[in-house]
């Protein structure tokens, strides 16, 4: 095969040499690229996430990609602490759980991560005394209501973005990461969004996005580890899910579900520090990749104020109710 290419090479003008050349090293590259994608996404083997430890903690557990992720790994047979601020959907779900899979321990903590972090995370950290936790979803995060520009954002929501998203994060795996490091081994899976990627793509989402590029850079900290330790942290990097924070009720190809998208979450648990575990997601990322930044800018903004309008009008006819 060498010696082929170094025909086809000679047989090429000399002006012509540098450009086949760089055409050649081009398509080869693709080629890998393209078998490694491919690895990845179909034939790569989930890691045995029991072998970080017997529990797993999983915050915004009663809705979403939480709820997504509680049930996936309860099907794995790992026992959980969820966390949720409503008691009353945290028992539902523990049923839920508990009649699919009755050999799981599930215990409960309730956290309102707008309201008192502190006193949540002190009763998160007496749950999982003495638990061996290898897993944490950081899942728990508020968006926008609907999209709208940086000076339309109000105290309530900026705080709450913030208090939630960044503080309630950050202390939460202040609290976990000790168990961890004490074992030697755990995985810290971080729920992220596409809108921390492509921040000059969201314009009418700005400050959410902001929030979550901050966690991105924050614990990316954490994938720089002792090389004794097995796995620790990584971002996940979704794109539009089927939840109500996305404000979508129907999933389809390149929208999963949240048991969907979760069950392809835990698959690369432990690999890469930061990824797009849902495979359609990662062509969508490839087609924005290719599309020129003006085209991209200019197509968001545009669905975004399609998202803003329809807001707006049910705000207005609240008022009026």
């Amino acid at each position: 095969m060498e010696l082929d290419f170094l025909d086809k090479l000679k047989d090429q003008p000399f002006y012509l040499r540098p450009l086949f050349l760089l055409g050649s090293l081009t398509a080869l590259k693709f080629s890998f690229a393209l078998l490694q994608w491919v690895y990845v996404n179909f034939l790569r083997q989930g890691k045995n996430l029991k072998k970080y430890g017997s529990w797993a903690v999983v915050t915004g557990a009663t809705d979403g990609i939480g709820k997504g992720f509680a049930l996936q790994l309860a099907r794995k047979g790992i026992n959980l602490v969820i966390v949720g601020r409503n008691p009353d959907k945290l028992k539902e779900v523990t049923d839920s759980i508990s009649a699919k899979y009755g050999k799981v321990e599930i215990k409960t903590v309730v956290v309102d991560f707008s309201g008192d972090i502190d006193g949540g995370v002190e009763r998160i950290k007496e749950t999982i005394e003495g638990l061996d936790v290898g897993v944490l979803i950081n899942n728990v995060g508020v968006s926008y209501p609907y999209a709208r520009f940086f000076h339309e954002v109000d105290a309530e929501l900026l705080r709450n973005l913030i208090k939630v998203n960044v503080e309630g994060t950050t202390k939460v795996t202040q609290a976990v990461l000790p168990v961890m490091l004490k074992r030697k081994k755990g995985a810290i899976v971080n729920i992220g969004s596409g809108a921390a990627i492509v921040i000059p793509s969201d314009p009418l989402y700005a400050v959410y996005a902001a929030t979550k590029a901050l966690m991105r850079l924050v614990l990316y900290e954490l994938t720089f580890k002792p090389s004794s330790f097995k796995s620790l942290s990584e971002m996940q990097v979704p794109l539009y899910v089927a939840t109500k924070m996305a404000s979508i009720k129907r999933s389809s190809f390149f929208v999963p579900s949240n048991e969907g998208y979760a069950k392809a979450g835990l698959r690369w648990v432990g690999y890469e520090p930061r990824c797009t575990p849902y495979w359609p997601h990662s062509l969508l990322w490839a087609l924005i990749s290719a599309i020129p930044e003006s085209a991209v800018d200019a197509w968001r903004l545009k669905f975004c104020m399609a998202i803003r309008k329809r807001g707006q009008k049910k705000d207005a006819m609240k008022k009026d109710e």
